[in-house]
């Protein structure tokens, strides 16, 4: 079987996260993705964190299934149906290769441009990292210590992943519409756009109802904290009457059936009966194993889970039953486990796919492709390409 977006060509300029991060999704679903690097030092992004051998785990991740040519662009425009850029406004088109320089190559291109601030306004020209916009819009000051109120950074790079997944379903959507004769089109997305809609679906209550009476947090799970067993640590989610219930009952908490907590309406209006039930829970599983608490939670079809660490995840017995990890020898970096790719397609398989490349790695490769075997040595000895 074919994988969605196989015969679709993606070129790709952008470099450290998030920019990447999409197009590799779009790779494992099958696009032909090229990513074109500085001759020398390529992406910064395979200088940034742990690495091996001069690679780094965020350009391993990142960068999947892409073919790598080190060159100073042009040729490779006309035939892209996707071109994918994350530099701040106006630098592209200082190059000669903004959407309009491209659209006259190449009229029905997808041309997407990732900003920090978008293109417009006082922000416009500012420098954006994850940290920044994670600031900005939002997200450090959602995760702030009720207690004291110091902002606290997500740790990782939460902005970044976000806003590649935001540029992936937009290209998607983009390619459609150009299958249904809607044409090539420039899509703009700002790293503060796609947090602010990832952020306000569920922690920016009191700012989207503007009557509300403040007297709940704009996020309806600030107050959750993890559960304390002997042996470790999980978390409980009881929503439903149900779930509440459940709790309760797997540990062993009388109370459960107070008038006061019948529905969901009632335990929001008698919150002090319902906190106290909570405090007693996290008591009574304070002396429990983790073993113990899964049987109990599992009898009464309790939402919970144990918190595991990445590591821990990838001995856990139902991530290995499903095969949520692969493992391949990498060319660079020698042995690589990651995740699969996370949407099962039952029609059109997808794959996570072949190793991130080598700087200039596909350079002769993508050269021939383009009908510039002959021009190989002559380039590289200019230093046009790597």
């Amino acid at each position: 079987m074919t994988r969605p977006l196989e015969g679709v060509h993606i070129l790709d300029l952008s470099i450290a996260l998030t920019g990447p991060y999409a197009a590799t999704l779009l790779a494992d679903q099958g696009a032909d993705v090229i990513k074109v690097e500085r001759p020398g030092i390529g992406d910064i992004g395979r200088w940034v964190g742990v690495s091996v051998n001069g690679m780094s785990a965020l350009y391993v991740m990142c960068n999947r299934g892409k073919r790598s040519i080190a060159i100073d662009i042009k040729a490779l425009a006309v035939r892209a149906d996707v071109v994918l850029q994350n530099y701040r406004p106006g630098v592209m088109d200082r190059l000669g290769f903004g959407y309009e320089a491209v659209r006259e190559l190449n009229p029905e291109v997808i041309y997407v441009s990732l900003t920090g601030f978008g293109s417009e306004g006082p922000y416009r020209d500012r420098s954006a990292y994850d940290t920044v916009i994670q600031a900005y819009a939002g997200l450090a000051m959602n995760q702030a210590d009720p207690a004291d109120g110091v902002p606290v950074f997500l740790r990782q790079t939460a902005a970044d992943k976000i806003t590649a997944l935001y540029a992936a379903q937009s290209i998607t959507a983009a390619l459609f519409a150009r299958v249904m004769g809607k044409g090539g089109q420039h899509l703009e997305l700002a790293m503060m756009d796609a947090v602010a809609s990832f952020l306000w679906a569920d922690a920016a209550g009191n700012e989207v109802l503007l009557e509300s009476d403040h007297s709940q947090n704009s996020s309806f799970v600030a107050g959750f904290r993890p559960m304390r067993f002997s042996d470790g640590w999980g978390i409980v989610t009881p929503t439903s009457v149900a779930d509440f219930t459940g709790m309760c009952k797997a540990l062993g908490v009388e109370g459960w059936d107070d008038p006061r907590l019948a529905t969901i309406e009632d335990r929001n209006k008698n919150r002090d009966v319902s906190a106290a039930l909570v405090d007693l829970c996290y008591a009574r599983a304070a002396d429990m194993t983790m073993a113990e608490a899964t049987s109990r939670f599992e009898a009464q079809r309790v939402p919970f889970a144990m918190v595991l660490s990445a590591d821990d995840l990838t001995r856990d017995p139902h991530a290995i039953a499903v095969g949520l990890f692969e493992e391949r020898d990498h060319h660079v970096v020698g042995r690589i486990r990651f995740p699969r790719h996370p949407t099962q397609f039952r029609g059109t398989p997808v794959r996570a796919t072949d190793a991130s490349p080598a700087l200039g790695e596909h350079t002769d490769e993508i050269l021939t492709e383009l009908g510039m075997h002959d021009r190989i040595a002559d380039l590289r000895d200019s230093g046009v390409v790597a």
